[in-house]
């Protein structure tokens, strides 16, 4: 059977080619991958006029990431999956200024914004979200999550926190209302104007609580847990950072 990821590291388009990738934690026996790249190795040479790039990324609990408006990786654990901790890391080419576009997701079972409904530890998630990208020919951090990324939050339940301690909790009946909008249309361009957008948010790990598959990683000094400014009532975030050049 062909996973998510599977899918993803199938492809090949123009000026972006995915060469192979590989998830860590509890999704990694899932994944079936040809070749995944080992520590500091890129698998292949980049294609005419690109640069290689490996990017690493852990989500708390689901992520999707985009090269402008082309699908580069999704999270190879459904977001339907509780607990669904684990890392990525995968190679690809494309040319600079790249464009790095991120759907971050936290897990609820529905649009009250809880997970565990019905049962004891019934409560709002949290979320967060590290990653880090390095280029293939100089070696260099080319980008890392921190404050400088620009983030919209597009879906925040519930609206009062009292909805987690219902016996019945009904999203969209009071307390249990949420606030949903759609992604804005081109938000993946580079042109796409996102100075409305808030810087994220930077986070300890003391805060985030980051297991199965961060600790896999050798995470550059500079790369932060980011989020928006509530970790537990926005649950949908999209996440912008152009990079120049290495």
């Amino acid at each position: 059977m062909t996973t998510a990821l599977g899918r993803a590291c199938m492809w090949a388009i123009p000026a972006l080619l995915l060469c192979s990738c590989i998830g860590t934690g509890q999704a990694a026996s899932q994944t079936t991958v040809t070749a995944p790249p080992s520590e500091g190795e890129f698998p292949a040479n980049a294609a005419q006029g690109a640069s290689q790039i490996r990017g690493e990324v852990w989500a708390d609990n689901w992520f999707a990431l985009y090269v402008g408006e082309q699908l580069v990786i999704e999270d190879s654990t459904p977001i339907t999956t509780e607990r669904s901790f684990n890392a990525e890391t995968f190679v690809f080419d494309a040319e600079y200024p790249l464009q790095l576009n991120i759907v971050a997701k936290d897990f609820k079972e529905d649009d009250t914004g809880l997970e565990y409904i019905g049962r004891r530890n019934q409560q709002m998630g949290d979320g967060g979200l590290i990653a880090q990208f390095t280029d293939g020919t100089t070696g260099e951090t080319i980008a890392v999550t921190d404050s400088t990324w620009r983030c919209l939050v597009i879906h925040t339940a519930p609206l009062n926190r009292a909805c987690e301690d219902e016996s019945d909790p009904q999203a969209g009946v009071a307390p249990c209302l949420f606030h949903a909008i759609e992604e804005p249309a081109g938000w993946r361009l580079p042109e796409f104007d996102d100075s409305e957008w808030l810087p994220a948010v930077e986070y300890r790990e003391a805060d985030v609580r980051p297991k199965d598959g961060y600790d896999k990683i050798a995470w550059d000094n500079a790369a932060q847990l980011i989020w928006s400014a509530d970790l537990e009532t926005d649950n949908t975030l999209l996440c912008r950072l152009t990079v120049e050049g290495s």
